[in-house]
């Protein structure tokens, strides 16, 4: 099928989403965001294996499916999505709760947040015009369209009309976790799509952390989210972004990350995918003060023929700034990983510190792991490195277990717990490591055993 082919139901989508109603067409700033992503997948077309940062990750069945907008589910959720709610709410600050892409009051709190501090669903803020919004919206990275080289973020921006806006003054601490929760689900056979957003406006010398989580259920149909973040991190501000991924069984997953650091501001953002037929987690990222410090980290489990995809670009723009990207995962049966990781250093950027790691952990020999560093220097007095690795369990450590009396099994099982426990270490907020840690272990503990077994 040709890319125009594949690309007219997405706009048919768009007009009738247009003709239906979309929040904010009386801001012209909004209209025109919209006319600009529509032309530009018109222009870009959806990715295939041709597109360099596409290479690894093969998207024509799904592109080629007939997506539908996703039912809206008011009522009750289903008990396996009610229980992952419960898990992700709990000791949290305040959570917006989305189904379906769509807002559910019923299920959010927002109390509790310090003076000045605004939380709340993208809708609302464009009826209210917010300003926040009108100046960072689709523009914390004017030219991602042409890193991204994705028709999926026009689609995106196209339509979008809901999602998690939350603005933190300058000076304000925001304590605890803030959670942004999106749930899918399918009740149906047919292929169904939501267009979530986020965006984060973090103040001169504030700070403040949100847990990220997307899921859905493993009965449900297929799904698809194209997700699209925006950060604005100010000068001297600390944010903590966290990102846990799961989908269900047929649930698929692009999500698309702009990041915009401050002067003397640190940012740290991971991602954690343990579930899901086919996820792209990227993120392009711009140090655009100096001092400025970013961290762009992950981990991941796959089994079966789950596809896992792990994409960055960080442009180091100007002088004295650092950057760090570590990616570890686990990968059994016929999964497969990928790990493209760029850092841009600029003419101007000079004593410029980046570092870059991907290590993989492949317990069957069907298992695939893609990696894809790279270094662009245009100056010449800077500090930047990349390595990546992929292999079997260490035998002498499994030896060394074994020899002090540990069962074969268990051993695997505390050496791949192990591997993964590293990566976890890049998370900043004590709470929010311990949380996915366990996680991580849980699903380790469910899905890998019996490949552990065999390879004993």
């Amino acid at each position: 099928m040709a890319t125009a082919d594949l690309v007219t139901p997405f706009i048919d989508r768009y007009h009738a989403a247009r003709t239906a109603g979309l929040p904010g067409e009386d801001l012209p700033w909004l209209e025109q965001l919209r006319a600009d992503g529509i032309a530009r997948l018109k222009t870009l077309g959806l990715p295939t294996r041709r597109v360099e940062e596409w290479k690894f990750t093969d998207i024509r069945k799904l592109a080629a499916a007939d997506f539908q907008p996703a039912p809206a589910i008011d009522g009750a959720l289903h008990p396996d999505l009610a229980y992952v709610l419960a898990e992700e709410t709990a000791d949290v600050t305040a959570v917006l709760v989305f189904v379906n892409g769509r807002f559910r009051a019923d299920l959010s709190r927002t109390d509790g947040l310090p003076a000045g501090v605004t939380l709340g669903p993208l809708s609302t803020a464009l009826a209210k015009g917010d300003p926040a919004v009108a100046t960072h919206f689709g523009r914390v990275l004017p030219d991602v369209e042409r890193i991204a080289a994705s028709g999926f973020l026009g689609l995106s921006t196209a339509m979008a009309s809901e999602g998690a806006v939350l603005c933190v003054p300058d000076g304000v601490t925001v304590d605890g976790v803030i959670a942004a929760v999106f749930l899918s689900d399918n009740p149906g056979e047919n292929p169904v799509i939501t267009h979530p957003r986020l965006l984060s406006v973090i103040g001169a010398n504030a700070e403040a952390t949100v847990v990220e989580t997307h899921a859905g259920r493993d009965g449900a149909g297929p799904t698809l989210t194209n997700f699209a973040s925006e950060l604005a991190v100010g000068d001297g501000a600390r944010y903590h972004h966290y990102r846990l991924i799961r989908d269900g069984a047929r649930g698929y997953h692009l999500a698309n990350s702009h990041v915009r650091v401050g002067r003397d501001a640190h940012t740290d953002t991971f991602v954690l995918t343990l579930t899901g037929a086919l996820t792209r987690s990227e993120v392009n990222a711009r140090l655009i003060g100096c001092g400025g410090d970013l961290r762009v980290s992950g981990g991941y489990v796959g089994d079966g023929r789950r596809h896992i995809d792990n994409t960055s670009l960080i442009d180091h723009a100007v002088p004295d700034c650092r950057s760090r990207q570590v990616f570890k995962g686990v990968l059994d049966d016929a999964s497969r990983g990928v790990f493209q990781g760029k850092i841009i250093v600029r003419r101007d950027a000079q004593r410029t510190d980046g570092y870059q790691l991907n290590r993989a952990l492949l317990l069957t020999r069907k298992a695939e792991i893609d990696s894809k560093p790279e270094l662009e220097i245009y100056a010449d007095d800077v500090k930047c490195s990349h390595g990546a690795t992929a292999g079997e369990i260490d035998n002498d450590a499994l030896f060394y277990l074994r020899a002090r009396g540990i069962p074969e099994r268990t051993a695997r099982r505390l050496l791949v717990e192990a591997f993964l426990a590293e990566v976890l270490e890049e998370i900043g907020a004590e709470p929010v490591r311990e949380r996915f840690t366990a996680l991580a272990a849980q699903r380790l503990n469910a899905h890998a055993q019996p490949v552990l077994e065999e390879a004993a």
